[in-house]
């Protein structure tokens, strides 16, 4: 019996997806368990496992953009014929060989404009006809910043930026997939928040000792747990940094959703522990765990990386860092490196292990005050940190 290869439903939001890749070809075996195909989505790649055997059947081709719980393709019986579907048609393969389109080039014409959830929600707020717009994104879509371009560009004296004269580059690779979006992300956070950025040196002499002693086997309890347990009960008495400004409105939050930037090989991504401030420090240690391996080996869910409220992000190779706010919320902690530094302690001069924290802040939500209050209380839980560990 032909078992179908559907669209997975990988997050709350996803309506659709791209076949970024076929790992079988047509008629090869299938193992159940096995990666069959990469799924793109608009926040990651995620590696799809066949779940039956049998022999690969295709439906949708590489680069087609593929509703949720629609067929992409079905394991076969041996000696069965596939079931008559109709074949999604490929998007345009964006790729090196292709240049993606200048500002000025010919928006989409005719039939349906395939275009990001995202960007067709920009597009009706901003009240742009969606099919006018220029797309650059994957797979030939319109993504939100080709909407906010396109609303730049209506505005008098838009300017089209060029190269430097005098340069001539060695390759030219376009800006796409996950390198794309944290682009994206990134100018959109500095262009719409006011931030303002705070550092405070702080004592981890004790919270380091207390780090090593309570690991566990089989659970890396590192410095950044300890951070998102700290910061979590920070949070209580500081409201204001567990916050998300969205249309002139500033929302509160009870719980204590905290962010992780994570290093990955294309990029940076942000997993989320959901209600950091109900979790002792080992719960957290090992949910932080859990969510950086699935990070790393491409098989985190869009579900891991929303909900966030506050973000920390651990930079162990530098003093300090300013760090950039995520998209909507109102903080984010940058932590550095940790070194033995000769500090004065009751009129003496001692080694202590010091450290280097910064707080970026919205100015629109929280003023000064407010942050420096924040970072005070969070270098009194971390500089007696041994309720941290109960």
């Amino acid at each position: 019996m032909a078992v179908p290869i559907v669209m997975p439903k990988l997050g709350q939001i996803m309506v659709e997806g791209v076949v970024n890749k076929w790992h079988k070809a047509e008629g090869e075996a299938v193992v159940e368990g096995e990666i069959i195909a990469e799924i793109e989505t608009e926040k990651l790649n995620y590696d799809l496992e066949a779940t039956a055997s049998g022999l690969f059947h295709q439906v949708a081709p590489e680069g087609a953009v593929v509703a949720v719980d629609e067929v992409m393709g079905y394991v076969l019986e041996e000696k069965e014929s596939p079931p008559e579907v109709l074949v999604v048609e490929p998007s345009v393969k964006a790729s090196a060989s292709v240049p993606l389109p200048k500002p000025n080039a010919p928006a989409q014409t005719g039939g349906e404009v395939r275009s990001s959830p995202g960007a067709r929600k920009l597009a009706t707020h901003l009240g742009i006809n969606i099919a006018q717009i220029t797309p650059t994104g994957p797979r030939g879509r319109v993504v939100e910043a080709d909407v906010r371009r396109h609303a730049d560009q209506q505005s008098p004296g838009a300017i089209t930026p060029a190269m430097p004269p005098g340069l001539e580059p060695s390759e030219t690779i376009p800006m796409l997939g996950m390198r794309k979006s944290i682009a994206e992300h990134m100018k959109s956070s500095l262009s719409k928040t006011a931030q303002l950025t705070f550092s405070l040196e702080m004592d981890v002499t004790e919270a380091q000792r207390l780090r090593r002693e309570n690991s566990r086997a089989g659970v890396n309890l590192t410095i950044g747990s300890v951070f998102i347990k700290a910061c979590a009960q920070t949070l209580k008495r500081h409201p204001e940094h567990n916050t998300i400004l969205f249309d002139g409105n500033i929302f509160y939050f009870d719980d204590a959703n905290i962010g992780m930037a994570v290093s990955v090989s294309d990029g940076l991504i942000v997993p989320v522990v959901q209600q950091a401030d109900k979790k002792n420090i080992l719960e957290i240690a090992a949910q932080a765990q859990e969510l950086a391996e699935k990070a790393r080996e491409g098989k985190i869910l869009p579900d891991h990386l929303s909900g966030g409220t506050f973000t920390i992000s651990v930079l162990g190779s530098v003093d300090a860092f300013t760090p950039i706010l995520n998209a909507g919320q109102s903080a984010i902690l940058g932590v550095g490196r940790s070194l033995d530094k000769p500090v004065v302690k009751k009129g003496e001069v001692v080694v202590r292990e010091m450290m280097t924290i910064s707080l970026t802040v919205d100015h629109q939500v929280i003023d000064g005050a407010a942050a420096a209050g924040f970072l005070r209380r969070l270098q009194q839980i971390i500089e007696r940190p041994a309720a941290l560990f109960k």
